[in-house]
């Protein structure tokens, strides 16, 4: 008796699986117009600028070493950074994305300081503007970093911080060329 129900409900298994495998495998998700938007920072960059005397040190001259891929599949950017700076040389691994659901940019980064970074962002034009809120010191600061496109090998930055009920301060401004 057992045997025949088992036999029973393995044929009615097969049967309601049969129509499952005879539909068209799901096809792989592929990259959308905004992901290939991230494209124009593929390549090796080199950034300078200037730290404003602030939060995150004295303040002074920095130069930076980006090289920007394509991580497999086209949806995100993985970005090694090498920053000699005011405080010291330091190293960062950035992800840039995009949030299909969401729909917005997505920013994370970690540093060889031990800060992780996340930030959602929008571009407009020429100009991509990436927003966080996080806490310095205990109090609450809105962060904003701008970079404006100037030609297919070079865009201007800009890193502003608002502290809680505050007005926008600028951190730095730079700029990146590409040069691969």
């Amino acid at each position: 008796m057992k045997r025949a129900a088992l036999a029973s409900l393995f044929g009615a298994l097969i049967a309601a699986c049969v129509p499952c495998m005879a539909q068209a495998p799901a096809e792989m998700p592929k990259p959308g117009p905004e992901h290939q938007r991230l494209g124009y920072f593929v390549g090796k960059w080199r950034g300078e600028g200037e730290m404003k005397p602030g939060p995150f040190g004295p303040g002074g001259k920095f130069t930076e070493a980006e090289d920007v891929e394509w991580m497999p599949g086209g949806f995100f950017l993985l970005i090694h950074s090498d920053e000699k700076g005011p405080m010291g040389n330091g190293k960062t691994l950035m992800i840039l994305g995009y949030d299909s659901e969401k729909k917005t940019y997505t920013f994370n980064a970690f540093d060889s300081m031990g800060q992780h970074e996340s930030a959602t962002g929008k571009v407009e034009g020429d100009t991509w503007t990436w927003v966080s809120d996080s806490k310095i010191a205990g109090r609450q600061v809105k962060s904003r970093f701008t970079m404006k496109q100037v030609s297919p090998t070079s865009y201007t930055t800009k890193f502003e911080m608002q502290p809680e009920g505050g007005s926008w301060n600028t951190i730095m401004e730079g700029k990146s060329t590409k040069i691969k």
